[in-house]
């Protein structure tokens, strides 16, 4: 006997005259009708396929055993939970082997959020399955609310309520416009991220969207006490926050400005209050996602995050918003005139077309430095700074200056020293400088200093292996006057005299 046919099928919002026809008529045809519901029975997914059921027909409850806060399963939540989806898979297998076909019930769109998923992710590659698509719950309060998601080249941003309040303002702020999701015991926290990224004032709440109670309201005036779980913020573009207008900046000056600003290598303690300024007067920052995440969100700014390899076109993406008369911070980690965003945005500038923009550039603490304090004063005397990644300069050049430093006995501060493409640059580096240094001489290998995965320890030039060492190092090489201390709490202390002898 050949086995049945698994269905996930999409309910829509809530409205049972928004399902699909074919939604309808398989529904009706089914053997086997599953639906997910709690601990008291009752069912949404089963009350809007409610008038398509027909008589005659096996029904499986799928009921959640336990709820975020409490369970007693030894594997708390995501043990109870896992093990209930694996339980309810085996339900149905049950009735597949039998030969019924099992239409899963399921809110919205079964891939969207849905509890669908699941039961597919387990039977799928087991019996033939099928999934009908229905009206997800933000197409159905756009509808309500009669307003476009988004029209031409704006992006859309869907949200879980469910994201930290800083991440959700972040992507808020980087967006035209965002649907989130996931309310109910999220709402404090959502409301706390509209108003952080300065989106509050234009959000929409909606709730059971469709259904005979449904409800909506600006989200500034909503109760947090009486939102339930089927609720939505809704979020338009900026530029449609009202028909015809257009959004308005916060107070600036006529002539706009770019200010390229130095994070410091990793965490707020790291950037100077003169930065935080900067930052805090900015309309705009702009800078590679990594680190724009790691400035605040304030209210009103907009975030302009692209890669790590587009630094001119980010360059002139922010002179453009300058030359609108914006304020505009460029972030860059580290200080940004060292390897960094400062000299792409002044190469930039050059061109006549932004001949009105002015560019400051504000220090931070560079990666050099962070390590160097970490194991004591190694650049406490003459030392050059060298990038060892050949994308921008060839390596004959990096060659030449290495050797150029090892023969002047400089304590060498290497950036870049490798990366996923770059796996041979350091170990020809290291050569180069055997050949002029002691063996014995110290390297400082720091990693991701002030980050959570914080490593710092000493080699020697000798026995420094290139493989424990990729991009987010900093090596720092000494000179023939560098020293290395033990201390007395088992750590060690690295200095480069200031006095020098010759001879």
């Amino acid at each position: 006997m050949s086995t049945g046919r698994l269905y996930g099928v999409g309910l829509g919002p809530g409205d049972p005259e928004l399902l699909t026809i074919r939604a309808a008529r398989l529904i009706g045809e089914a053997d086997v009708i599953a639906f997910h519901c709690a601990r008291h029975g009752r069912s949404i997914a089963r009350s809007v396929a409610q008038p398509y059921l027909r008589e005659g027909q096996l029904e499986e409850r799928l009921m959640y055993p336990v709820t975020t806060e409490t369970t007693d399963h030894p594997g708390g939540y995501e043990g109870a939970i896992e093990e209930f989806y694996e339980l309810s898979a085996k339900r149905l297998a049950q009735h597949l082997d039998a030969g019924r076909d099992v239409v899963v019930l399921c809110e919205g769109d079964p891939f969207f959020y849905g509890s669908y998923m699941y039961m597919h992710e387990r039977l799928a590659d087991r019996y033939e399955a099928h999934v009908v698509p229905g009206v997800t719950s933000v197409s159905a309060a756009a509808a309500v609310l009669g307003k476009p998601l988004v029209q031409r080249d704006e992006v859309l941003t869907l949200l879980p309520g469910t994201l930290p309040a800083p991440e959700l303002a972040r992507r808020l702020a980087d967006t035209d416009a965002a649907a989130v999701l996931k309310l109910g015991r999220t709402f404090g926290s959502v409301r706390q991220a509209l108003e952080e990224s300065g989106r509050l004032g234009d959000a929409s709440y909606v709730e059971r969207a469709t259904w005979s109670s449904q409800r909506v309201e600006p989200f500034a005036e909503v109760d947090p006490a009486t939102v339930p779980y089927f609720s939505v913020a809704v979020v338009p573009a900026y530029s449609r926050g009202k028909p015809g207008a257009k959004r308005e900046p916060r107070a600036r000056e006529a002539r706009g400005e770019v200010t390229v600003v130095g994070l410091g290598p990793s965490g707020p303690e790291w950037t100077t209050p003169e930065a935080e300024q900067a930052l805090a007067r900015a309309d705009h920052l702009v800078g590679y996602g990594p680190y724009l995440a790691r400035v605040a969100q304030r209210a009103g700014q907009r975030r302009h995050a692209s890669g790590n390899r587009v630094e001119a076109d980010r360059a002139a993406q922010a002179l453009d918003l300058a030359l609108d008369g914006a304020s505009v911070a460029v972030v860059s980690s580290g200080d940004p005139g060292v390897f960094a965003m400062a000299s792409a945005v002044l190469e930039q500038a050059e061109s006549p077309r932004w001949a009105g923009v002015s560019v400051r550039v504000l220090p931070g603490v560079t990666a050099a430095q962070a390590a160097a304090a970490r194991v004591g004063a190694p650049l406490g005397h003459d030392y050059c700074v060298l990038s060892l990644s050949d994308r921008l300069k060839p390596w004959e050049v990096i060659e030449r200056r290495l050797k150029a430093a090892a023969e002047a006995d400089l304590v060498v501060a290497i950036y870049n020293p490798a990366s996923r493409s770059r796996t041979t640059q350091l170990a020809s580096a290291r050569e180069v400088l055997l050949a002029h240094r002691d063996p014995r001489t110290p390297v400082v290998v720091a990693r991701d200093v002030g980050g959570a995965q914080e490593a710092v320890r000493v080699d020697t030039l000798a026995e420094l292996d290139p493989a424990t060492v990729d991009m987010r190092c900093l090596l720092i090489v000494g000179s023939s006057r560098t020293r290395v201390r033990e201390q007395p709490d088992g750590t060690s202390v690295v200095w480069t005299p200031r006095h020098y002898e010759s001879g």
